[in-house]
């Protein structure tokens, strides 16, 4: 009998005390190894993450237009380059940091959409952005603001860090001018095509208190001939005959959209160019025996006003509050957003 009862004991211990003891003794040992394996998992994750927008954006490659070379330059070193060349530094700091968020929305669009064999974007302010060298910036100004006017500049780039301007989370075409002469103007009306819906009309008081609002030329009626003939070679004007010079038609913003010179018509934007106006926004006066044309603005008209951007400034108006009044439905986001 005792030998029954110690032969049941033995194959109970054997059967589920021994089991339960190694499989409790198992469990201990493998979960902190899969909690390591799991954090180790998620650092690198983090790591990843953190890595893959500092890289994308931080240099890019700028081409010198006049002597063609290229040079990989840090984004926010460049943008102070760029805003140095684009806006005086005796402009408000709100409106110098609007430009720096201008200018680097500006060149992640160019970044993204490339114009340029082998770089980004180029230094010339007739194709992309004007840009200058920190060393011919500040040769330009007086030696006793030479500091003071760069360390407001560099601080208006520093304070904007990586904010861009998107439009339903796509970088803007960020256009900009010198002023709009109180009105900004459509994309379709200056390069054709289909128009941005981020880029209105919009008004901007105080943009008459710079001097780049209005100007005039004055040609005579032989400048005027010898001029358009330069691209329509068979141009015939009766200046004699009010019919044969005359504004026909306007841009919603005001400017001249079609003008008739005798025997053609041209658009608002090829007379700007064959004449050398600073804006379509004109008039025509004709007296004694020349043309007189008065020019409202500076620029294309398109996006934001640096001289406007300034007149809000002075108003009181913030840097963000001033993209969000040229360019429409737009939000303001950190670069490693998109």
């Amino acid at each position: 009998m005792k030998k029954i009862l110690v032969y049941i004991l033995s194959l109970i211990v054997v059967c589920f005390i021994l089991p339960a003891i190694f499989t409790n003794t198992s469990k201990q040992t493998s979960s902190p190894q899969n909690i390591i394996e799991e954090n180790t998992s998620e650092e690198k994750e983090t790591k990843k993450v953190e890595e893959i927008p500092e890289g994308k954006y931080s240099k890019i490659k700028l081409l010198h237009s006049k002597t063609g070379e290229i040079e990989e330059v840090n984004l926010e070193t460049y943008l102070c380059n760029v805003v140095s060349a684009e806006m005086p530094a005796t402009f408000e700091k709100e409106a110098l940091k609007a430009q720096a968020m201008v200018a680097r929305t500006y060149t992640i669009y160019k970044v993204n959409n490339k114009k340029h064999d082998n770089s980004d974007i180029c230094d010339s302010s007739s194709c992309c952005q004007a840009w200058i060298s920190k060393e011919d910036r500040l040769a330009k100004w007086e030696e006793s603001k030479r500091e003071e006017n760069w360390k407001k500049i560099t601080e208006a780039v520093n304070e904007t860090k990586g904010k861009i301007v998107t439009y339903n989370n796509q970088v803007i075409n960020a256009f900009f001018h010198s002023n709009s002469g109180g009105t900004t103007e459509m994309p379709v009306n200056v390069w054709g095509g289909s128009n941005y819906p981020y880029l209105q009309v919009v008004e901007t008081s105080g943009e008459e208190a710079y001097t780049q609002y209005s100007s005039e030329a004055t040609f005579s009626y032989e400048e005027i001939i010898n001029k358009i003939k330069t691209k329509y070679e068979d141009i015939q004007i009766n200046f004699a005959n009010n019919d044969d010079l005359k504004i026909l038609e306007y841009t919603e913003s005001g400017r001249v959209k079609t003008i008739k010179f005798g025997n053609h018509n041209l658009s608002g934007v090829e007379t700007r160019t064959i004449l050398g106006l600073k804006s379509t926004n004109f008039e025509i006066i004709k007296q004694n025996n020349q043309i007189t044309f008065n020019v409202k603005g500076y620029g294309h008209g398109v996006g934001m006003s640096q001289t406007g951007a300034d007149s809000l400034a002075k108003q009181g108006k913030n840097a963000e509050e001033i993209i969000h009044h040229f360019y429409t439905n737009v939000e303001i986001k950190d670069i490693n957003q998109i």
